[in-house]
């Protein structure tokens, strides 16, 4: 039998055989096709899915995982422990005591140097101009830890010159729920948008009160509200406003809350300012 169909099979018309062959090769390839078309929509599934993963990252995440908590205190009922003072002034031969102020506080309290030579620059500057103000350095980290985790929002790194990487741009005031509506102050000037404001530099100054407040507090005969030191400084310039105390609760309460009207913003700016001024005195 076995010799009977191999005598018709090599009896068979020419080409007969080959085609079978080819029959069979040309399901394989269906069969490899199909198996990548099902291996490429795979890929493109999990690529959609890390994107989307990516995209949806919150501000948060910038956040290191033991971010103080808003403190549970009531408005005027305190002030944050007292740091004023601790800030070193102008050394002798050359030296910069704030540099090395800096770079020691910056360990304990996980704030980058270069942000603090800022933050304590606006406290001597102050000190000197408003000596009645008694703005401490370390509710400045506050405000720039909440504002823009000091310059470095969004991945962005605080470079030597004191500016962020990647300019930091706030959300379009267009008022939309839960964002004020601010019409546009600066024709796009500072933050790209000619449409609507928004709060642009580590502190998070709108473009209106920016140019208020501007300062310099790099002495570069420019004022920035994306570098640093001016940003910092415009900060406490602004939060010493009209004779405040800042030592007082109830003067630290109107600064803070001049520069954002929330309770539990003020709240947790008082639990880091606490717990920065904590950490760098222990």
């Amino acid at each position: 039998m076995a010799e009977h169909e191999h005598a018709d099979e090599s009896a068979a018309p020419p080409g007969t055989h080959r085609a079978g062959v080819a029959s069979r090769g040309t399901r394989r390839g269906e069969l490899l096709l199909r198996l990548t078309l099902v291996l490429l929509v795979v890929l493109v599934a999990a690529a959609v899915v890390w994107v989307v993963r990516i995209a949806t990252v919150p501000a948060s995440a910038d956040a290191p995982a033991d971010v103080v908590e808003p403190a549970a205190v009531d408005p005027d009922s305190a002030a944050p422990v007292e740091a004023v003072g601790a800030v070193p002034q102008g050394g002798q031969n050359g030296t910069d005591p704030l540099r090395g102020w800096a770079d020691r506080v910056a360990r304990s309290t996980e704030i980058p140097p270069r942000a603090l030579v800022a933050y304590g620059n606006a406290e001597l500057a102050v000190r000197t101009a408003t000596p009645r103000c008694g703005l401490s350095w370390a509710t400045l980290a506050a405000i720039g830890r909440v504002e823009s985790n000091h310059g470095q929002y969004g991945g962005a790194v605080l470079g030597a010159d004191g500016r962020p990487s990647t300019p930091i741009i706030g959300v379009p005031l267009d008022g939309t729920p839960g964002v004020r509506a601010i019409a546009d102050t600066d024709g796009g000037r500072y933050d790209g948008d000619a449409a609507v404001d928004r709060a642009v530099g580590p502190m998070q100054f709108i473009p209106s009160t920016w140019r208020k407040w501007s300062s310099d507090g790099d002495g570069d005969g420019v004022g920035d509200p994306q570098q640093i030191d001016d940003a910092a400084l415009a900060a406490a310039r602004y939060l010493c406003a009209d004779g405040r105390d800042m030592t007082s609760a109830k003067g630290w309460w109107q600064g803070v809350f001049s520069y954002n009207n929330s309770v539990p913003y003020g709240q947790r700016v008082f639990g880091l300012a606490d717990h920065y001024a904590r950490a760098a005195a222990s």
